[in-house]
């Protein structure tokens, strides 16, 4: 407690020092932080910096945990002035390597093996070394190259203690800052905890490139690395050693001949697929992430690294999100109010005129300049911004989607400047929504689940009878006692059997004989076995209904 009381007070000198004392402003207790401005050390020239930039440096000094804190703490930009926010997003994750003997202890306690025995070459200088993990150059028995990412000794301890400090950081000003109910940053420090933990467990990781790779496999936009899982556990991750340039270096790419508006096309292309085809996308493509194989200067590809943070929506907000970006698309600002209002993100009670009107007034200036100078990301989140007085409340998931959004769509102007996300995004979106969807992948769904529907059918007739014969009457009640539930038994057990199951053996038959004799030819076959399946589940129905 000591310790902890000591360290609690150590950042908040060093937040003094820098002159954060006035992020707080209005904050009630906190003044004691000033005290940082005249202890040794103080920088007497930092009053010429932003905020920002202050805030930036003092995650440095105080360690590898606050920088990955402040590059998470980067992406809430619901949260965060456009200033603060930029300046965390330019956090470097490079810190002093460990000791390479620390590496191989344990690797060789993870694979329960020698080092000798695994590879035939393991280099001792890291490749590169970050707040969780550094990673090694090795060669395996069989001549491949790999690369080792080991996950830093006692790496563990130092973050659960320093969680302990930011959570009570994040209590003390959540209870003295004026907007401290707004910002709740109790909550963003939970999702750190999240996505840090599990940065910690190289075998997630592993798991996550492996079924992106999988999704990829025959692509010729994107390369994932292949993993060893034989040599792969929760603290050691072995994986295909891979070359590229980085896609930051755009110099290198246009001396090599790189067609850059081709590259700045797939990348977009390749966000939409992994989002909208796939509900799994790399959420942490930043340039240091991403290499381009130049092989092939006029059929680049991008290949992919450290999957340690991956993103996916549930079904609905997929849904949802998909459904806002193509009405954005389409200038249909009453259709992302509804929508607003039907994902659940708004109150049900909110205004649609008025959310229509706000929606109009963010995007409709849009589309007065040349699309390829406007960034449909920052619209999006200008959107989720004034979203806000409506009271929206929006899943971390989708935070994290928004800055996926805004990083690749800033990589696609780096490369090329003239991109126009638009033109790009639209049909990718509408052509995956066509095809997850349709009535082909709508017929194929039905078709796997209709096994389980079919085994619950029998329970079905009486219920929806019963709901129905209550709220005729009067008597429907939204909580239902025990009492209730006792007394629909018997009833479900002794009578009104013989009309519900009727009705549903009928719907059956009649949707399976359309089913079975539609003749779309794309949709035959599936269509056809549908139809079978539901002619033969209403006549079952219909046996049971009268025997």
């Amino acid at each position: 407690m000591i310790r902890r009381g000591a360290r609690l007070a150590s950042i908040g000198l060093v937040l003094g020092r820098y002159r954060l004392d006035d992020l707080l402003e209005g904050s009630r207790g906190l003044g004691w932080m000033r005290v940082g401005r005249w202890l040794p050390g103080a920088k007497p020239d930092i009053d010429s910096l932003n905020r920002g930039a202050r805030l930036r440096l003092a995650l440095q000094d105080l360690g590898p945990i606050y920088v990955k804190f402040g590059q998470i703490l980067s992406t809430r930009r619901d949260l965060l002035p456009p200033d603060i926010a930029d300046e965390l997003a330019g956090l470097q994750d490079n810190v002093t390597p460990f000791d390479s003997a620390e590496a191989r202890q344990i690797i060789e306690e993870e694979l329960d093996a020698s080092i000798e025995t695994i590879f035939a070459e393991f280099e001792p200088d890291p490749l590169a070394s970050a707040s969780i993990a550094q990673v090694h150059g090795a060669r395996l028995k069989s001549g491949e190259s790999v690369v080792v990412k080991v996950v830093r000794p006692g790496i563990r301890r130092q973050i659960e203690s320093d969680l302990e400090l930011l959570k009570g950081i994040a209590r003390l000003v959540r209870r003295a800052h004026p907007e401290g109910e707004r910002i709740r940053p109790d909550d963003v420090v939970a999702e750190f905890e999240r996505v840090i933990y599990s940065e910690l467990d190289m075998q997630a990781e592993a798991a996550n490139a492996s079924l992106i790779r999988k999704n990829f496999e025959d692509s010729n936009e994107l390369y994932i690395p292949a993993i060893h899982w034989q040599y792969t556990g929760r603290r050691v991750m072995v994986m295909e050693r891979v070359s590229g340039v980085p896609v930051r270096d755009i110099a290198e790419l246009k001396r090599r001949g790189v067609d850059l508006e081709k590259l700045a096309v797939r990348g977009i292309r390749i966000f939409y697929t992994q989002v909208f085809r796939d509900n799994l996308f790399h959420a942490d493509m930043h340039p240091g992430n991403i290499l381009v194989d130049t092989s092939n200067p006029e059929d680049p590809s991008f290949i992919s690294l450290d999957f340690g943070i991956v993103g996916s929506l549930t079904p609905k907000d997929l849904y949802y999100i998909g459904e806002n970006f193509l009405a954005i698309f389409n200038r249909q600002y009453r259709r992302v109010a509804e929508l607003h209002v039907e994902a659940g993100w708004v109150p049900a009670d909110t205004r649609i005129d008025q959310l229509e009107a706000a929606a109009r007034t963010v995007c409709e200036p849009a589309f007065t300049r040349p699309l390829e100078e406007v960034s449909f990301a920052e619209l999006v989140l200008n959107l989720f911004a004034v979203a806000r007085e409506f009271k929206l409340t929006l899943q971390p998931q989708l935070i994290m989607l928004q800055k996926t959004l805004l990083n690749i769509e800033g990589m696609g102007r780096d490369l090329y400047p003239k991109i126009n996300i638009w033109d790009v995004a639209k049909p990718e979106l509408e052509g995956i929504y066509r095809e997850r969807y349709g009535l082909p992948k709508t017929a194929r769904r039905i078709q796997e689940q209709l096994p389980g529907m079919l085994a619950r059918s029998p329970e079905l007739p009486n219920m929806i009878y019963e709901f129905l014969k209550k709220a005729g009457g009067g008597n429907f009640q939204t909580r239902i006692h025990s009492d209730d539930l006792d007394k629909l038994a018997q009833q479900f057990g002794n009578h009104n059997r013989r009309l519900p199951g009727a009705i549903l053996a009928a719907g059956f038959l009649i949707t399976g004989a359309l089913l079975a004799s539609y003749q779309v030819a794309p949709l035959i076959q599936d269509l056809s076995l549908l139809g079978m399946i539901s002619v033969g589940a209403g006549l079952v129905l219909g046996w049971r209904s009268f025997r």
